[in-house]
């Protein structure tokens, strides 16, 4: 009620401006038609003069109607350069504030629900550097007032803020109009005082901000390496820690443009991915999903059969495909790319200087321009009482243990109901083993939708897992017979196992490599600005290490950003971009997720509306007998603009890559729907919930028309 007042009184003094013709005395001719009348006023009664026009100004300007050029031209005509400057320097600057604060009030709840997510960079840079931003835009006359007025209502600038860099930005070009009126009768036009010259000299003085900003960036600069000496020469253009997916990528990226790259790695090539996480884990699940389906070939008319296997050929078959893999990430084949690689331990000992301590017991120091830390992440052991006389197991360590055994620990407890607790349970279930899953939280997969996790939960059960969730770990009690003691309520529980796997999260590599010694900050992880660049512009994080995402592909996304901003950062920067981060979490059915789900949408308070597809209605689904799941599509209101999709269902991983595609390169489910899908496939599915969406939002008006029409036609 109180905006439709606002509002209504606004239209109401802009028609009254234009219906009245109130701009036919703001005009130059006007103007000098009437400065003997106004003059011999404002003698006879300066301070009501004075305050008139102080008022008619600030009303103008707050109307957001033209006119103020030709005011202030009147202000040096009538009040002379001095007391022209002062009114006009505060009535325009309040009048600014207002139209600014009405813009607020009227719009900038409405646009930001509706456009928050893709306004969030310029909110963040306005957060940053409004005020640069603003002062340069006041100092720039090419760029209308009324404009910069209304738009910088709808960021998160502060009002005082705005206020006093207005009051200070315009500052200029108004002492320079006002002096021009005190020479009005040679005005022949606006554009004898704003001549292309003086525009030009304003925009100068735009840049004067920008100018001060990056003197600023060299003295902090400068402070920041004040207590280092800097090499006169550089072995290597660029130093990268770790020989994960963050680090491969960086050597190689280095290496393609010709730099000089050493990549030091004190384990295995490949990182984690390769020897402890994706590759394995994967192999792992493939095994244990035809286990399955062993025991449900009933389910295609197949007879069923309880599987037998060995679990060393199953714990060896994973190391074979470990092995196949491992040479693309070998020594020998980065080497072959002109990376120098070497094994040992890497040590940051100044801005410019890397110690390795060699494999072999030598010690190596490397003088190099730029660095890239990608030291990765390990897996989080929570501080448990009895945890670590326990022989627990983790996802980096449960690999080599079990590849020992010839049988496999008939009792398993999985702590942690995340996604790699959810991928271990269950393929250990399916190949036998009495699993129990404990997750301390209310549901599994907590980062996804309800349904979603529901559908994870009856998944695990019928794969054989009991899943305890709202139960906290409280004790591992050791002896001959292990059990972890849980809590639940006020309740207590004990579970005996035979393999104890943590699964709670995985936490940054922080220390050990002089992070601390130069004062880099770290909190969960390395903490780096928006172009992953630490305190010390030179050196770089990217990876697990970096955060804020802990998977491969998006620590192959953050490496390409490191390596380019590190090595030709002097000429350009890219921020890192975030906007399109796709995940799956490889149970079965899969979980497949980019962009927001619904708690996240609900959380952050963004409009949007749910479109839903359920696989069981899908050709190809039910006759592969794989009818659970579905393609869920979030977009704003009456829009096709996909701001999420969460799919579950096999291979849901690959059918997420459409909408990854359509969500970076900006197409809409209109889009999805017109392109041709293969008949019958489990893609088709993005089609259908395309096609759901449309449905809903078919033109009803035009299609009663065309109904009329068709009736008209039969006659």
């Amino acid at each position: 009620m109180k905006r439709t007042a606002v509002a209504g009184l606004l239209l109401l003094g802009l028609a009254a401006f234009f219906l009245f013709d109130f701009g036919q005395y703001l005009t130059l001719d006007a103007l000098k038609a009437q400065q003997a009348t106004i003059d011999g006023f404002y003698r006879a009664n300066p301070l009501l003069v004075l305050a008139i026009f102080f008022l008619v100004y600030v009303l103008l300007t707050a109307l957001s109607v033209p006119g103020a050029a030709i005011l202030t031209l009147a202000a040096g005509a009538i009040f002379g350069v001095a007391a022209g400057t002062v009114v006009v320097s505060f009535a325009s600057s309040i009048g600014a504030t207002l139209a600014f604060l009405a813009s607020r009030y009227l719009f900038h709840d409405a646009v930001q629900a509706r456009f928050g997510a893709r306004l969030k960079p310029v909110n963040d840079g306005v957060a940053r550097d409004g005020a640069f931003y603003l002062f340069s835009l006041r100092l720039v006359p090419v760029f209308p007032f009324f404009a910069v007025n209304l738009l910088m209502g709808l960021t998160p600038i502060r009002t005082w803020t705005y206020y006093w860099v207005s009051q200070v930005g315009m500052l200029l070009g108004t002492v320079v109009y006002v002096n021009a009126g005190t020479q009005l009768a040679a005005i022949e036009t606006l554009g004898d005082i704003a001549s292309p010259g003086l525009l030009a000299s304003f925009a100068a003085l735009g840049l004067l901000p920008w100018l001060g900003k990056w003197i600023r960036a060299v003295i902090l600069r400068r402070r920041v390496y004040a207590r280092w000496q800097r090499p006169r020469r550089f072995d290597r253009n660029l130093v990268v820690i770790g020989a994960g997916a963050a680090g491969l990528v960086s050597s190689l990226i280095g290496a393609t443009v010709r730099a000089r790259v050493t990549l030091v790695e004190a384990s295995k090539m490949g990182g984690d991915c390769l020897n402890y996480g994706c590759v394995p884990s994967k192999a792992l699940i493939k095994s244990a999903r035809v286990a399955q389906a062993m025991r449900q070939a009933d389910r295609y008319g197949l007879e069923a059969a309880d599987p037998h296997f060995s679990f060393r050929a199953v714990m060896g078959r994973i190391h074979d495909v470990i092995a196949a893999i491992e040479p693309h990430d070998s020594i020998e084949r980065y080497t072959g790319l002109g990376v120098d690689v070497v094994k040992g331990y890497a040590r940051i000992v100044d801005p410019w200087t890397v110690e390795i301590a060699r494999e072999d017991g030598s010690s190596q120091r490397l003088t190099t321009r730029s660095i890239v830390i990608a030291a990765g992440a390990e897996p989080l052991v929570p501080d448990l009482p009895g945890l670590g006389e326990s022989g627990y197991l983790t996802s980096d360590t449960l690999w080599e243990a079990f590849a020992r055994l010839d049988e496999m620990p008939r009792r398993i407890v999985v702590l942690g109901g995340g996604p790699i607790g959810c991928e271990l349970a269950q393929a250990f279930a399916r190949l036998g083993a009495e699993v129990t899953q404990v997750e301390r939280g209310e549901r599994l997969l907590p980062r996804e939708d309800e349904d979603v996790a529901a559908i994870a939960r009856a998944a695990q059960e019928a794969s054989g897992v009991t899943v305890l969730t709202g139960h906290e770990a409280v004790r591992v009690e050791n002896g001959p017979d292990r059990h972890l003691v849980l809590s639940a309520g006020g309740d207590r529980k004990s579970i005996g196992f035979d393999a104890l796997i943590v699964a709670v999260g995985r936490t940054a590599r922080l220390s050990g490599y002089g992070l601390e010694e130069l004062g880099i900050e770290t909190q969960k992880t390395v903490v780096t600005d928006e172009y992953l660049a630490t305190i010390y512009p030179n050196i770089y994080a990217a990876g697990d290490v970096a955060g804020p995402y802990q998977f491969t592909h998006t620590a192959a996304h953050q490496a390409w950003f490191a390596s380019v901003n590190a090595l030709f950062g002097q000429f350009r920067r890219f921020k890192a971009d975030y906007r399109v981060i796709p995940w799956t979490t490889f149970i079965d059915p899969e979980v497949a997720r980019v962009g927001l789900n619904e708690q996240e949408a609900a959380a952050q308070d963004i409009p949007h509306e749910v479109t839903l597809f359920p696989l069981h209605e899908l050709d190809r689904a039910i006759a592969d007998s794989a009818t659970t799941g579905f393609v869920k599509v979030l977009t704003p209101p009456g829009k096709d603009r996909i701001l999420g999709a969460t799919i579950v269902g096999e291979h849901a991983g690959e059918l997420l890559a459409e909408y990854v595609l359509a969500m970076k390169h900006g197409l809409g489910l209109n889009k999805i729907m017109a392109t041709i899908h293969t008949y019958p496939t489990m893609a088709e599915a993005n089609k259908y919930a395309a096609g759901e969406w449309k449905k809903r939002h078919a033109p009803e008006g035009l299609l009663k028309l065309v109904e009329r029409y068709h009736t008209w036609r039969r006659g």
